[in-house]
């Protein structure tokens, strides 16, 4: 039996009794100020009826690029990019096809994990935390826009964190339940946004008389078990040092520490107290509930997409015109997110008096 043909933009059309032109408008998502109200629900009606399918491959040879937005980070499979993936899903709306790309665990995205969707043609890269070299080597003929990855080049499009003040009051906070020596477990992903966490807070730490101890062992990738086994490597060390709270990089590496210290018989708060980044749901649930640095991932995602759906509109816009477009909301819209997302200090169950 014969494949049914494919049906045509140019049938969508006659169907509608509309023109091609318009049927390409509404398909592509170019309506504003261009084509009635009637009009889209007309070719939508028709696209519907007909079964008509958008060939993707003839679509982005036609305007050379695709309606794919690449998103590359490392480790993927943390619970906080949940939320920044949403976010990111949700600005764009159904516009755009997003595709997920992970690099290997533990290591920052480079300029060749990009090159190998070029491909594709894509509309344009979200990309987290890039390797320090990433856009020296990537150049700029494709729309992007980098996320937490601060103190990178001001003509890149970046939507970060100011964490300053969150990890000032972490700090006056265990140092009033009378900390005077902090651990600090890490992630083995070398990316800025941890080094700057840790910076951050030996600063701090300093400034309300506490010390932190970072061994190498307490160091790993962002999942609970390779936590766990980094706290019991170096808790020997800080029990040695008289370390009363360990702050971890994530709230995933602070969940390893409170499994691991129940194996160990350590009470959480009482003979450690234990804090996190990020403020994933299970924070509130965990025992004891986590004292945590709330680090928004929803609204990191929807600036990121923002930005780049500006640059997307606006390709031959000069940079000072891009970054205003980047930050301007749409018609109709709520005030664009601040590039600079303020991070929330936490407390609760898991931080106490030392004993």
């Amino acid at each position: 039996m014969p494949r049914p043909s494919r049906v045509t933009a140019a049938q969508v059309a006659a169907h509608a009794g509309l023109s091609i032109a318009t049927v390409s408008l509404v398909l592509n998502g170019k309506t504003d100020g261009r084509v009635s109200p009637v009009n889209i629900q007309r070719v939508r009606a028709a696209v519907t009826e007909l079964g008509y399918v958008v060939d993707q491959g003839a679509s982005a040879l036609a305007r050379g690029r695709s309606d794919l937005v690449v998103l590359v980070a490392p480790d993927l499979s943390n619970p906080f990019f949940g939320s920044v993936i949403q976010g990111i899903e949700q600005e764009l709306g159904p516009r755009f096809q997003l595709v997920l790309s992970v690099t290997e665990s533990g290591v920052q995205p480079s300029a060749s994990d990009v090159r190998r969707f070029a491909g594709l043609r894509p509309a344009g890269y979200l990309v987290d935390a890039p390797s320090d070299e990433f856009l020296d080597e990537l150049g700029d003929d494709v729309p992007l826009v980098v996320l937490d990855a601060p103190e990178l080049r001001t003509d890149v499009a970046a939507v970060n964190y100011d964490m300053r003040d969150a990890i000032d009051q972490l700090a006056a906070h265990l140092a009033s339940r009378g900390h005077r020596a902090l651990g600090y477990l890490d992630s083995i992903t070398g990316t800025r946004t941890f080094q700057l966490r840790r910076e951050q807070l030996t600063a701090a730490a300093a400034r309300n008389g506490m010390s932190v101890s970072a061994p190498d062992a307490a160091r790993s990738i962002i999942e609970l078990g390779a936590a766990a086994s980094a706290f019991a490597s170096a808790w020997p060390q800080w029990r040695a040092e008289d370390v009363t709270a360990v702050v971890c990089a994530t709230d995933t590496h602070a969940y390893g520490v409170l499994e691991a210290a129940r194996e160990a018989g350590l009470s959480v708060p009482g003979d450690v107290a234990v804090t996190g980044f990020d403020d994933l749901p299970y924070s509130r649930v965990t025992a004891p509930p986590l004292t945590t640095v709330r680090l928004p991932g929803e609204p990191l995602g929807r600036a990121a997409a923002r930005r780049l759906a500006a640059q997307i509109d606006a390709p031959a816009a000069t940079d000072g015109a891009l970054a205003a477009a980047a930050t301007a909301p749409a018609a109709g819209a709520p005030p664009a997110t601040p590039a600079d997302l303020v991070a929330t200090f936490i407390p609760r169950g898991s931080t106490a008096t030392p004993t």
